[in-house]
């Protein structure tokens, strides 16, 4: 507690959580669209448990993981190399690298996971024919409950690993982080059901939110192989399609309001 006294005096510390506060729930947003893309698959009864469930399980391993700071460090150590590397830039780094960390391993195949799961649920919203996949737009409602915790557990660990790092690269103080990463997935849990009905009420959002996952999944593997892309610009992309996606939901229900002004009025028989 004293500890905590002293560190509440120093403006410093509150500057840091502050911003650690905002990057762990800009993080927490690609955690978020999964969780509610999938959750949505369920029927309607599982899906706020769903929900719930993959957040709590994401908050558990987020402070699991702190509590073991020094080898969450030590993830970024190599471990495997491949001794090939991308034509240097103007900086004089190269292009890409292959001498791969457990972070870097457990990036790509998170990255691997959602361009997987994104190109599969894009494919069935397109495709009219029939088919027994079980992500089939036409069988919304049959994965299990268990199998949609299974996938948000798996991502759930990749989203952690890189939330963490992203923690330990921002301050020393682990009670910081702590805060942090409590009230960041707080808000993930407040804004979880709004989210998820959101999805469920607008299917065009669906196919963009799909997109950002296959941004994002991308974006995984780029990292793990030392292509360092700047999230600002992919937030500023996300940000940016979701504006116009909300000007074109204005606008049709602009349109149904006109059209149910316009229309006669039904006559008794």
């Amino acid at each position: 507690m004293e500890n905590l006294a002293l560190l509440a005096a120093d403006p410093a510390v509150w500057a840091a959580l502050v911003t650690l506060v905002v990057m762990e729930v800009v993080l927490g947003i690609d955690n978020l669209i999964f969780i509610s893309i999938l959750s949505n698959k369920l029927p309607e009864a599982e899906r706020q448990k769903a929900r719930r469930i993959g957040i709590g399980l994401a908050l558990v391993m987020r402070l699991a993981l702190l509590t073991m700071i020094a080898w969450i460090v030590g993830l970024t150590a190599p471990v495997v190399d491949l001794g090939i590397t991308g034509p240097l830039d103007e900086y004089g780094k190269p292009a890409f690298e292959t001498d791969f960390s457990w972070r870097d391993l457990i990036l790509i195949a998170g990255g691997l996971f959602l361009v997987w799961k994104a190109t599969k649920e894009i494919h069935h919203s397109v495709d009219s024919r029939p088919s027994d996949e079980v992500l089939d737009k036409k069988k919304a409602g049959e994965l299990t409950f268990a199998a949609a915790i299974v996938q948000i557990v798996l991502l759930d660990i990749v989203f952690s690993v890189d939330s963490i790092l992203t923690a330990v690269g921002m301050t020393d103080y682990v009670e910081v982080m702590y805060i942090a990463v409590i009230v960041a997935v707080a808000v993930m849990l407040l804004a979880a059901d709004p989210l998820g009905n959101f999805i469920a009420k607008n299917p065009s959002v669906v196919m963009l939110a799909l997109g950002f996952l296959l941004m994002i999944g991308m974006v995984l593997i780029a990292e793990g192989f030392g292509v360092h892309v700047p999230k600002g610009y992919i937030y500023a992309a996300m940000a940016f399609s979701a504006g116009v996606e909300s000007l074109n939901i204005f606008n049709r229900r602009a349109q149904a309001r006109r059209e149910a002004a316009a229309a006669p009025p039904a006559v008794e028989p």
